[in-house]
């Protein structure tokens, strides 16, 4: 019989889980402070902990870290009302593995202590050096690593910053919390959003995605909010704007940093008052939509340069999460990559079983710009190009298998002088004609040195694309 602590100053609460919980086949104890908590803790050995976030004696902070010193594999459950959930947050980041509001439901707490226990056998397990799946075998007979998916289809990696990432979407996705997605493109930022979507319980709801990036400034007003039909000039019928389509369900705004000024506040009042106008309608519809949004750029930077609303932001960042770049998570590099291939296989009918040495190699050198989409891209030209039952170096892009072999020639690279066009002479040069031609000569000699790869050279300038991309415009770069 697995064994529960519960763990709360309200006697009331401490007696009805442990009624409930014996009810359901679980041997309870409880205390009504952080004190005796820790003391049953170390006589009761129990399997799972449910605490209070706020004890009399102690924090569920503070709890919480005793608990993982004693018992570092058993997961603590934060009992939290509805006004502390953002602390309760901070502390799922301590290593709580899930809270739960009140009012309490008997089902909902269930539902969660058994997924609690579950994973933590299944976790005990993997640490003991169980078998939980077959691994698949390597070119060279060795074990290879079965990719982890979501009931979903999402992939889970297996690095410290994937735990982290999967940790909180495991953790925000029962709520209805709006949530900013920070991430580089082609990281996976609208997987994440779909999977915090399917984790949740509009899970049987629609998820609409929008890339804002994609729309014109003319256009994304009807996207949108839709339209009715004669409101403009082409509108020929009435059309169904994505909160619409999204209602119920989860709506998803990819590069939301590139709406313009006025569709920000357009959007702002419908985010505000959760009703929605089509373009030339005087009908106001009703929405329940929960929104994530998904930007390359820092929102609140955005907000201080003027280019983003303020108020909105505030609307959007009720949670906040960073997709790391597949540059650093290496250890999931080969996670993903047998996945693209095992769909890869599905999609043209073939049957390439691995990777030769020399590719998995070649991907852990490469620094991967295009993230996982560019993997994704690279393992679908490869597996095209390829006759045999392993993918050979042989039909990767050039810039990845000599990758390493550029990286040396670029660390031996010298500099040549760089300088502006010829400029009309001026013998009292302006203190921005003097800024330019060194923005100029640094932009030109980064591009060279990465071998004119924009995405390196942005990342080495500690700028985004779309920027560099305007600086060589203005500085007519070809």
């Amino acid at each position: 019989m697995e064994k529960i602590l519960v763990v709360d100053d309200e006697g009331d609460i401490c007696m009805l889980l442990k009624r409930f919980l014996t009810k359901n086949g679980f041997e309870v104890e409880t205390a009504q402070n952080g004190k005796r908590g820790l003391q049953l803790v170390d006589e009761f050995q129990p399997d799972l902990v449910m605490t209070d976030f706020r004890l009399g004696d102690l924090t569920g902070s503070e709890l919480l870290v005793n608990i993982k010193k004693k018992l570092p594999h058993v997961p603590v459950l934060i009992i939290t009302g509805y006004s502390d959930i953002k602390t309760a947050i901070n502390v799922m980041k301590q290593g709580a593995y899930d809270y739960i509001t009140k009012p309490l439901f008997p089902d909902e707490i269930l539902v969660t202590v058994r997924k609690a226990l579950s994973d933590a056998k299944e976790e005990s397990s993997d640490f003991r050096g169980n078998p939980v799946a077959e691994a698949p075998v390597g070119s060279n007979g060795s074990p290879g690593r079965r990719p982890t998916k979501s009931s979903s289809g999402y992939i889970i990696g297996k690095s410290k910053v994937s735990d982290e990432l999967y940790r909180q979407i495991d953790l925000v996705a029962p709520t209805n919390f709006s949530v900013i997605i920070y991430g580089e493109s082609g990281s996976g930022k609208e997987a994440i959003a779909h999977e915090i979507h399917n984790r949740s319980r509009r899970h049987n709801k629609p998820f609409v995605a929008m890339d804002c990036g994609a729309i014109s400034k003319e256009l994304a007003g009807s996207e949108l909010f839709g339209h009715e039909k004669g409101s403009f000039t082409g509108a020929l019928q009435t059309k169904i704007g994505h909160f619409e389509m999204a209602n119920g369900g989860t709506l998803f705004l990819d590069e939301v940093s590139n709406l313009s000024y006025e569709i920000q506040m357009a959007l702002l009042r419908v985010v505000q008052e959760r009703k929605v106008r089509r373009i030339g309608g005087n009908k106001e519809i009703n929405l329940d939509v929960r929104i994530i949004v998904a930007s390359n750029e820092r929102l609140l930077e955005m907000c201080r340069k003027g280019k983003f609303r303020e108020d909105l932001y505030y609307r959007f960042n009720e949670f906040s999460m960073e997709v790391p770049a597949l540059r650093d998570r290496k250890d999931d590099i080969m996670l993903f990559a047998e996945a693209f291939l095992q769909s890869t296989n599905e999609e043209l009918e073939k049957d390439v079983k691995g990777f030769s040495d020399e590719v998995i190699q070649d991907f852990m050198n490469y620094d991967w710009p295009g993230n996982l989409r560019e993997l994704k891209n690279v393992i679908k030209r490869a597996t095209l190009l390829s006759n045999g039952e392993v993918l050979e170096e042989k039909v990767l892009p050039f810039e990845i298998a000599n990758f390493q072999k550029l990286r040396e020639m670029d660390e031996d690279f010298v500099t040549m002088p760089v300088t502006m066009p010829p400029q009309e002479n001026d013998p009292n040069p302006s203190l921005k004609t003097v800024a330019n031609e060194a923005e100029y000569d640094m932009i030109m000699q980064v591009l060279r040195q990465v071998n004119y790869n924009k995405s390196k050279a942005a990342r080495l300038l500690n700028i985004d694309r779309k920027t560099l991309y305007n600086k060589m415009k203005q500085f007519d770069m070809q």
